[in-house]
Protein backbone atom coordinates (compact mmCIF):
# COMPACT_ATOMS: atom_id res chain seq x y z
CA UNK A 1 0.00 0.00 0.00
CA UNK A 2 1.44 3.36 -1.03
CA UNK A 3 0.54 6.99 -0.65
CA UNK A 4 -0.24 9.17 -3.63
CA UNK A 5 1.86 11.94 -2.13
CA UNK A 6 0.97 14.51 -4.77
CA UNK A 7 -2.72 13.94 -4.09
CA UNK A 8 -2.02 14.27 -0.37
CA UNK A 9 -0.08 17.50 -0.87
CA UNK A 10 -2.91 18.98 -2.90
CA UNK A 11 -5.06 18.95 0.23
CA UNK A 12 -2.71 21.29 2.12
CA UNK A 13 -3.11 24.95 1.14
CA UNK A 14 0.08 26.00 2.97
CA UNK A 15 2.25 23.81 0.76
CA UNK A 16 1.54 26.04 -2.23
CA UNK A 17 3.92 28.73 -0.95
CA UNK A 18 7.02 27.11 -2.43
CA UNK A 19 8.70 26.13 0.83
CA UNK A 20 9.96 22.67 1.71
CA UNK A 21 8.30 22.03 5.07
CA UNK A 22 10.80 19.80 6.85
CA UNK A 23 9.78 21.14 10.26
CA UNK A 24 6.95 18.68 10.88
CA UNK A 25 8.51 17.40 14.10
CA UNK A 26 7.65 20.76 15.64
CA UNK A 27 4.16 20.90 14.13
CA UNK A 28 2.52 19.96 10.86
CA UNK A 29 0.55 21.98 8.35
CA UNK A 30 -3.23 21.57 8.24
CA UNK A 31 -5.33 20.19 5.37
CA UNK A 32 -8.39 21.91 3.97
CA UNK A 33 -10.71 19.37 5.56
CA UNK A 34 -9.52 20.38 9.03
CA UNK A 35 -9.77 24.08 8.22
CA UNK A 36 -13.30 23.53 6.92
CA UNK A 37 -14.35 21.54 9.99
CA UNK A 38 -13.15 24.26 12.34
CA UNK A 39 -14.84 26.94 10.25
CA UNK A 40 -18.10 24.99 10.09
CA UNK A 41 -18.15 24.57 13.84
CA UNK A 42 -17.59 28.28 14.31
CA UNK A 43 -20.30 29.13 11.78
CA UNK A 44 -22.91 27.02 13.57
CA UNK A 45 -24.41 27.91 16.92
CA UNK A 46 -22.40 26.40 19.78
CA UNK A 47 -23.08 26.53 23.48
CA UNK A 48 -21.40 25.08 26.51
CA UNK A 49 -21.99 21.40 27.18
CA UNK A 50 -24.83 19.89 29.12
CA UNK A 51 -27.56 22.32 28.08
CA UNK A 52 -31.10 21.60 26.94
CA UNK A 53 -30.83 23.50 23.64
CA UNK A 54 -29.46 22.54 20.21
CA UNK A 55 -26.28 24.64 20.34
CA UNK A 56 -25.25 22.87 23.53
CA UNK A 57 -26.12 19.48 22.07
CA UNK A 58 -23.87 20.25 19.10
CA UNK A 59 -20.97 20.91 21.49
CA UNK A 60 -21.69 17.60 23.22
CA UNK A 61 -21.62 15.77 19.88
CA UNK A 62 -18.41 17.48 18.79
CA UNK A 63 -16.72 16.52 22.06
CA UNK A 64 -17.89 12.91 21.88
CA UNK A 65 -16.79 12.62 18.25
CA UNK A 66 -13.35 13.99 19.12
CA UNK A 67 -12.87 11.44 21.91
CA UNK A 68 -13.99 8.63 19.59
CA UNK A 69 -11.61 9.77 16.85
CA UNK A 70 -8.59 9.89 19.17
CA UNK A 71 -9.54 6.47 20.51
CA UNK A 72 -9.61 5.17 16.93
CA UNK A 73 -6.19 6.68 16.27
CA UNK A 74 -4.54 5.22 19.38
CA UNK A 75 -6.45 2.03 20.06
CA UNK A 76 -7.95 3.37 23.29
CA UNK A 77 -11.49 3.87 24.53
CA UNK A 78 -13.41 7.14 24.03
CA UNK A 79 -14.27 7.23 27.74
CA UNK A 80 -10.54 7.23 28.51
CA UNK A 81 -9.58 10.22 26.33
CA UNK A 82 -8.62 13.27 28.39
CA UNK A 83 -8.41 16.47 26.33
CA UNK A 84 -6.27 19.52 27.02
CA UNK A 85 -4.32 22.42 25.51
CA UNK A 86 -0.94 20.65 25.26
CA UNK A 87 0.90 17.49 26.21
CA UNK A 88 2.97 19.53 28.67
CA UNK A 89 -0.10 20.89 30.45
CA UNK A 90 -1.72 17.47 30.64
CA UNK A 91 1.45 15.80 31.90
CA UNK A 92 1.76 18.33 34.70
CA UNK A 93 -1.89 17.62 35.47
CA UNK A 94 -1.32 13.89 35.74
CA UNK A 95 1.94 14.31 37.64
CA UNK A 96 0.12 16.32 40.30
CA UNK A 97 -2.67 13.76 40.57
CA UNK A 98 -0.41 10.71 40.71
CA UNK A 99 2.13 12.23 43.09
CA UNK A 100 -0.50 12.63 45.78
CA UNK A 101 0.14 9.00 46.69
CA UNK A 102 3.94 9.12 46.48
CA UNK A 103 5.97 8.95 49.67
CA UNK A 104 9.65 9.30 50.57
CA UNK A 105 11.43 6.19 49.37
CA UNK A 106 9.14 5.75 46.38
CA UNK A 107 10.81 5.85 42.99
CA UNK A 108 10.11 7.35 39.57
CA UNK A 109 12.00 6.28 36.45
CA UNK A 110 12.59 8.76 33.60
CA UNK A 111 14.89 8.61 30.57
CA UNK A 112 17.54 10.90 29.11
CA UNK A 113 16.01 10.29 25.67
CA UNK A 114 12.73 12.05 26.38
CA UNK A 115 11.41 15.49 25.57
CA UNK A 116 11.54 17.55 28.76
CA UNK A 117 7.74 17.49 28.97
CA UNK A 118 7.98 13.81 29.91
CA UNK A 119 10.82 14.43 32.37
CA UNK A 120 10.46 17.68 34.31
CA UNK A 121 6.85 17.26 35.51
CA UNK A 122 7.79 13.88 37.03
CA UNK A 123 11.10 15.09 38.46
CA UNK A 124 9.47 18.10 40.07
CA UNK A 125 6.56 16.06 41.45
CA UNK A 126 9.02 13.50 42.85
CA UNK A 127 11.06 16.23 44.53
CA UNK A 128 7.95 17.60 46.24
CA UNK A 129 6.95 14.13 47.43
CA UNK A 130 10.45 13.17 48.56
CA UNK A 131 10.53 10.35 46.02
CA UNK A 132 13.73 9.23 44.27
CA UNK A 133 14.27 9.83 40.55
CA UNK A 134 16.13 7.12 38.65
CA UNK A 135 17.49 7.70 35.15
CA UNK A 136 17.55 5.41 32.12
CA UNK A 137 20.58 6.29 30.01
CA UNK A 138 21.04 6.47 26.25
CA UNK A 139 23.77 4.77 24.25
CA UNK A 140 25.28 7.97 22.92
CA UNK A 141 26.90 6.25 19.94
CA UNK A 142 23.71 4.72 18.57
CA UNK A 143 21.01 6.82 20.21
CA UNK A 144 19.36 3.65 21.50
CA UNK A 145 17.60 3.46 24.88
CA UNK A 146 18.47 -0.10 25.96
CA UNK A 147 15.41 -1.75 27.50
CA UNK A 148 17.41 -4.23 29.54
CA UNK A 149 18.65 -1.50 31.91
CA UNK A 150 15.10 -1.12 33.23
CA UNK A 151 15.36 -4.47 35.01
CA UNK A 152 17.84 -2.78 37.36
CA UNK A 153 16.04 0.57 37.48
CA UNK A 154 12.57 -0.71 38.37
CA UNK A 155 11.89 -2.08 41.83
CA UNK A 156 8.98 -2.75 44.16
CA UNK A 157 9.22 0.93 45.18
CA UNK A 158 8.75 2.21 41.60
CA UNK A 159 5.51 4.12 41.21
CA UNK A 160 5.83 5.41 37.66
CA UNK A 161 7.95 4.81 34.55
CA UNK A 162 7.91 7.64 31.98
CA UNK A 163 9.30 6.87 28.54
CA UNK A 164 8.97 8.15 25.01
CA UNK A 165 7.66 6.12 22.10
CA UNK A 166 10.01 8.07 19.81
CA UNK A 167 12.68 10.70 20.38
CA UNK A 168 11.73 14.04 18.88
CA UNK A 169 15.35 14.73 17.83
CA UNK A 170 17.06 11.38 17.23
CA UNK A 171 13.93 9.57 16.08
CA UNK A 172 14.82 6.56 18.27
CA UNK A 173 11.90 4.23 18.92
CA UNK A 174 12.65 2.33 22.14
CA UNK A 175 11.21 -1.08 22.95
CA UNK A 176 8.34 0.46 24.88
CA UNK A 177 6.46 -2.82 25.28
CA UNK A 178 9.43 -4.43 27.06
CA UNK A 179 9.81 -1.42 29.35
CA UNK A 180 6.13 -1.19 30.27
CA UNK A 181 6.01 -4.96 30.90
CA UNK A 182 8.75 -4.55 33.53
CA UNK A 183 6.85 -1.65 35.06
CA UNK A 184 3.61 -3.60 35.17
CA UNK A 185 5.30 -6.62 36.76
CA UNK A 186 6.53 -4.35 39.57
CA UNK A 187 3.11 -2.77 40.06
CA UNK A 188 4.16 0.58 38.57
CA UNK A 189 2.26 2.73 36.09
CA UNK A 190 3.71 3.67 32.70
CA UNK A 191 3.30 7.06 31.04
CA UNK A 192 4.26 6.98 27.36
CA UNK A 193 4.95 10.15 25.40
CA UNK A 194 3.57 9.41 21.96
CA UNK A 195 3.74 12.96 20.62
CA UNK A 196 6.53 12.24 18.14
CA UNK A 197 5.57 8.63 17.42
CA UNK A 198 1.87 9.00 16.60
CA UNK A 199 2.34 10.91 13.30
CA UNK A 200 4.75 8.32 11.92
CA UNK A 201 3.59 4.80 12.83
CA UNK A 202 0.40 2.89 13.57
CA UNK A 203 -0.36 3.25 17.28
CA UNK A 204 -1.73 0.50 19.53
CA UNK A 205 -1.90 1.27 23.25
CA UNK A 206 -2.42 -2.36 24.16
CA UNK A 207 0.62 -3.51 22.19
CA UNK A 208 2.70 -0.78 23.81
CA UNK A 209 1.41 -1.68 27.25
CA UNK A 210 0.94 2.01 28.10
CA UNK A 211 -1.22 2.86 31.09
CA UNK A 212 -1.29 6.47 29.93
CA UNK A 213 -0.43 7.61 26.41
CA UNK A 214 0.02 11.25 25.41
CA UNK A 215 -0.38 12.68 21.92
CA UNK A 216 -0.75 16.12 20.31
CA UNK A 217 -3.00 16.70 17.31
CA UNK A 218 -0.91 19.51 15.86
CA UNK A 219 1.82 16.95 15.15
CA UNK A 220 -0.57 14.98 12.91
CA UNK A 221 -2.28 17.72 10.88
CA UNK A 222 -4.74 18.84 13.52
CA UNK A 223 -5.19 21.94 15.68
CA UNK A 224 -3.40 22.66 18.94
CA UNK A 225 -5.18 20.11 21.12
CA UNK A 226 -3.56 17.31 23.10
CA UNK A 227 -4.88 14.15 24.70
CA UNK A 228 -3.85 11.60 27.28
CA UNK A 229 -5.47 8.22 26.75
CA UNK A 230 -5.87 5.67 29.52
CA UNK A 231 -8.22 2.95 30.70
CA UNK A 232 -11.35 4.56 32.17
CA UNK A 233 -11.12 2.28 35.20
CA UNK A 234 -7.60 3.50 35.94
CA UNK A 235 -8.56 7.15 35.43
CA UNK A 236 -11.44 6.66 37.86
CA UNK A 237 -8.99 5.87 40.67
CA UNK A 238 -7.28 9.27 40.51
CA UNK A 239 -8.65 12.44 42.06
CA UNK A 240 -7.16 15.53 40.38
CA UNK A 241 -7.84 18.97 41.78
CA UNK A 242 -11.01 20.43 40.30
CA UNK A 243 -13.72 22.98 40.93
CA UNK A 244 -16.52 21.72 43.18
CA UNK A 245 -19.36 22.17 40.64
CA UNK A 246 -17.41 20.91 37.63
CA UNK A 247 -18.16 17.39 36.35
CA UNK A 248 -16.75 14.54 38.41
CA UNK A 249 -17.15 11.84 35.76
CA UNK A 250 -14.21 10.39 33.85
CA UNK A 251 -12.67 11.82 31.72
CA UNK A 252 -14.29 15.22 32.40
CA UNK A 253 -12.81 15.56 35.88
CA UNK A 254 -9.33 16.02 34.37
CA UNK A 255 -10.31 18.84 32.01
CA UNK A 256 -10.03 22.37 33.37
CA UNK A 257 -12.60 24.83 32.06
CA UNK A 258 -14.53 24.83 28.82
CA UNK A 259 -13.00 22.98 25.89
CA UNK A 260 -12.46 24.72 22.52
CA UNK A 261 -15.21 22.93 20.62
CA UNK A 262 -14.24 24.28 17.21
CA UNK A 263 -10.74 22.84 17.65
CA UNK A 264 -12.20 19.51 18.77
CA UNK A 265 -14.09 19.41 15.47
CA UNK A 266 -10.76 19.94 13.75
CA UNK A 267 -9.21 17.03 15.65
CA UNK A 268 -11.93 14.68 14.41
CA UNK A 269 -11.38 15.89 10.86
CA UNK A 270 -7.63 15.36 11.24
CA UNK A 271 -8.08 11.73 12.26
CA UNK A 272 -10.46 11.18 9.36
CA UNK A 273 -7.87 12.79 7.08
CA UNK A 274 -5.19 10.39 8.34
CA UNK A 275 -7.55 7.47 7.80
CA UNK A 276 -7.91 8.43 4.14
CA UNK A 277 -4.26 9.00 3.29
CA UNK A 278 -3.97 5.58 1.64
CA UNK A 279 -6.54 5.57 -1.14
CA UNK A 280 -6.90 1.79 -0.88
CA UNK A 281 -7.39 1.76 2.90
CA UNK A 282 -10.76 0.12 2.40
CA UNK A 283 -14.14 0.81 3.97
CA UNK A 284 -13.73 -0.71 7.42
CA UNK A 285 -14.04 1.03 10.74
CA UNK A 286 -12.23 4.29 11.36
CA UNK A 287 -9.71 2.34 13.44
CA UNK A 288 -9.07 -0.13 10.61
CA UNK A 289 -8.59 2.63 8.07
CA UNK A 290 -6.27 4.57 10.38
CA UNK A 291 -4.05 1.52 10.87
CA UNK A 292 -3.84 0.83 7.14
CA UNK A 293 -3.13 4.44 6.25
CA UNK A 294 -0.53 4.89 8.98
CA UNK A 295 1.26 1.77 7.77
CA UNK A 296 1.42 3.40 4.34
CA UNK A 297 2.64 6.63 5.94
CA UNK A 298 5.43 4.75 7.70
CA UNK A 299 6.51 3.08 4.46
CA UNK A 300 6.45 6.37 2.54
CA UNK A 301 8.45 8.25 5.15
CA UNK A 302 11.04 5.51 5.58
CA UNK A 303 11.66 5.29 1.84
CA UNK A 304 12.32 9.05 1.69
CA UNK A 305 14.36 8.90 4.89
CA UNK A 306 16.69 6.28 3.43
CA UNK A 307 17.54 8.73 0.64
CA UNK A 308 17.94 11.61 3.09
CA UNK A 309 20.23 9.64 5.40
CA UNK A 310 22.36 8.28 2.58
CA UNK A 311 22.79 11.78 1.20
CA UNK A 312 23.76 13.33 4.53
CA UNK A 313 26.06 10.44 5.43
CA UNK A 314 27.96 10.93 2.16
CA UNK A 315 28.88 14.51 3.09
CA UNK A 316 32.16 14.78 4.99
CA UNK A 317 31.18 18.17 6.45
CA UNK A 318 28.03 16.77 8.09
CA UNK A 319 27.80 14.91 11.39
CA UNK A 320 24.66 12.91 12.11
CA UNK A 321 23.44 12.04 15.60
CA UNK A 322 21.61 8.79 16.32
CA UNK A 323 21.54 5.60 14.33
CA UNK A 324 19.02 3.46 16.16
CA UNK A 325 17.74 0.38 14.37
CA UNK A 326 14.15 1.56 14.75
CA UNK A 327 13.52 5.26 14.29
CA UNK A 328 11.17 7.80 12.79
CA UNK A 329 12.16 9.80 9.72
CA UNK A 330 13.98 12.43 11.76
CA UNK A 331 17.54 13.60 11.01
CA UNK A 332 19.59 15.52 13.59
CA UNK A 333 22.88 16.87 12.31
CA UNK A 334 25.56 19.56 12.45
CA UNK A 335 27.62 21.14 9.68
CA UNK A 336 31.33 21.78 10.14
CA UNK A 337 32.25 25.41 10.64
CA UNK A 338 28.68 26.61 11.16
CA UNK A 339 26.40 26.91 14.16
CA UNK A 340 23.02 25.18 13.90
CA UNK A 341 21.19 28.51 13.76
CA UNK A 342 23.45 29.62 10.90
CA UNK A 343 22.62 26.44 9.00
CA UNK A 344 18.87 26.88 9.61
CA UNK A 345 19.09 30.51 8.50
CA UNK A 346 20.92 29.61 5.28
CA UNK A 347 18.38 26.90 4.53
CA UNK A 348 15.48 29.26 5.24
CA UNK A 349 16.91 31.60 2.61
CA UNK A 350 16.51 28.68 0.20
CA UNK A 351 12.89 28.23 1.32
CA UNK A 352 13.66 25.12 3.35
CA UNK A 353 12.15 25.00 6.84
CA UNK A 354 14.18 23.14 9.47
CA UNK A 355 14.67 23.62 13.19
CA UNK A 356 17.84 24.27 15.12
CA UNK A 357 18.49 23.91 18.84
CA UNK A 358 17.69 21.39 21.56
CA UNK A 359 13.98 21.23 20.64
CA UNK A 360 13.25 20.65 24.35
CA UNK A 361 15.26 17.43 24.25
CA UNK A 362 17.23 18.97 27.08
CA UNK A 363 18.78 15.87 28.62
CA UNK A 364 19.94 14.07 25.49
CA UNK A 365 21.47 17.19 23.92
CA UNK A 366 23.31 17.78 27.19
CA UNK A 367 24.50 14.17 27.32
CA UNK A 368 25.74 14.43 23.73
CA UNK A 369 27.72 17.55 24.69
CA UNK A 370 26.13 19.76 22.04
CA UNK A 371 23.52 21.75 23.95
CA UNK A 372 25.78 24.64 24.96
CA UNK A 373 26.92 25.15 21.35
CA UNK A 374 23.41 25.35 19.90
CA UNK A 375 22.73 21.60 19.71
CA UNK A 376 21.99 20.60 16.10
CA UNK A 377 19.73 20.98 13.06
CA UNK A 378 16.58 18.87 12.81
CA UNK A 379 14.92 17.89 9.53
CA UNK A 380 11.84 15.75 9.92
CA UNK A 381 9.72 14.06 7.28
CA UNK A 382 5.97 13.62 7.48
CA UNK A 383 3.40 12.16 5.11
CA UNK A 384 3.13 15.23 2.86
CA UNK A 385 6.86 15.50 2.18
CA UNK A 386 8.08 14.24 -1.18
CA UNK A 387 11.31 13.42 -2.97
CA UNK A 388 11.66 17.01 -4.15
CA UNK A 389 11.76 18.21 -0.53
CA UNK A 390 14.55 15.76 0.25
CA UNK A 391 16.51 16.68 -2.88
CA UNK A 392 16.28 20.39 -2.08
CA UNK A 393 17.64 19.83 1.41
CA UNK A 394 20.51 17.64 0.23
CA UNK A 395 21.55 20.10 -2.48
CA UNK A 396 21.42 23.02 -0.04
CA UNK A 397 23.38 21.22 2.70
CA UNK A 398 26.00 20.09 0.17
CA UNK A 399 26.53 23.73 -0.79
CA UNK A 400 27.43 24.54 2.83
CA UNK A 401 30.71 22.61 2.55
CA UNK A 402 33.75 24.73 3.34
Amino acid sequence: MKLDVQAVRAGYPALADGYAYLDGAAGTQVPSSVIDAISAAQATGLGNTGGAFPASERADRITASCRAAIAALTGGEPEGVVLGPSMTALTYRFAAALARDWRPGDEVVVSRLDHDANIRPWVQAAERAGATVRWAEVDLDTGELPADQYADLISERTRLVAVTAASNVLGTRPDVAAITALARAAGALSYVDGVHATPHVPTDLRALGADLYATSAYKWSGPHIAAVVGAPSMLDRLRPDKLVPSPDAVPDRYELGTLPFESLAGVTAAVEHLAGLAADAGSGTLRDRVLESMAAVQQHEQELFAVLLAGLESMSHVRLYGRAASRTATAYFTVDGMTPVQVATRLAARKINVWDGDNYAWEITGALGIRDSGSAVRAGLVHYNDAADVDRLLVAVAELAG
